[in-house]
């Protein structure tokens, strides 16, 4: 897929709804390298591994630097960059990015939270005005563990969390509160899917009881306006201007980065 601008209508449904739903964003060819690479590097043999509480286990991997290699070429593309500012209403920059990889019968469920329920404390950013785009590398399904989102939930402010296995969740009492209220959705997306979401938008995530993957590449990104006031040690960056790609450098260096792999075995 070439860049797309955003239409009013998509803006004003993410300003009202807190997410938004891009069908197609990147297409197959590009799905397949992502897929090939990610499934076929040997980064993704040494993951972080949070534990959902029931025994179930989703497969991070996360940098916080941008490198030469497919995740970084999605994170700046221009056509996720530049719909990022849109809805955010300012220049943003890379915050991070991350690989979840929920696998067949043991992809663990992610609790209710909000991302700006993390990074309030963990990154000192004192506005919500942070966002991310969920790609989806593998079909998502309500059997796989899609993600599901509260709709309207970031107009509530920011919620407080606590652990929940080795995750961080948001406080339930205000969850079921909000759950009689705003309508959840299940998020079911084809490969090459995007899923623009702000950083109070409650969501989670089943188990993966399923036999098919479910793995998602997401992008995180903040505001100019709204770089941490100060620094915690092994946090997210502070603001540093971001470098967009082409989107055609996806499919460059995706396959630049898979005959490499190729080659190497």
């Amino acid at each position: 897929m070439g860049s797309f601008t955003l239409s009013a209508e998509q803006v004003n449904a993410f300003g009202g709804d807190g997410y938004l739903i891009v069908e197609r964003l990147f297409d197959s060819e590009e799905m397949d390298l992502l897929r090939g690479i990610a499934k076929g590097g040997a980064e993704m043999e040494s993951l972080h591994e949070p534990r959902d509480g029931e025994g179930g286990i989703t497969r991070l991997l996360i940098s916080n630097e941008l490198h030469d290699d497919i995740y970084s070429a999605v994170a700046r593309s221009e056509r996720i960059v530049d719909a990022m500012e849109t809805l955010l209403g300012d220049e943003v920059y890379h915050f991070h990015h991350k690989m979840a990889a929920k696998e067949p019968r043991v992809g663990g469920a992610w609790a209710w939270h909000q991302d700006f329920g993390y990074w309030y404390h963990n990154s000192s950013c004192l506005f919500p005005d942070m966002g991310s785009c969920m790609v989806a590398v593998d079909r998502a399904t309500r059997e796989n563990g899609c993600l599901q989102v509260l709709k309207g939930s970031h107009r509530c402010g920011r919620i407080e969390h606590g652990l929940t296995g080795d995750q961080s969740g948001a406080d339930m009492q205000r969850v079921e509160a909000l759950l009689e209220r705003l309508p959840r959705v299940y998020v079911e997306l084809e490969a090459g899917d995007g899923l623009f979401f702000h950083s109070n938008t409650l969501h989670r995530s089943d188990q993966n009881r399923s036999d098919e993957p479910r793995w998602a590449l997401i992008c995180c990104y903040n505001t100019k306006h709204n770089s941490p006031y100060k620094m915690v040690p092994n946090s997210h960056p502070a603001y540093k201007p971001l470098d967009k790609l082409p989107d055609a450098m996806v499919r460059q260096i995706g396959r630049r980065q898979l005959e490499q792999i190729h080659a190497g075995r």
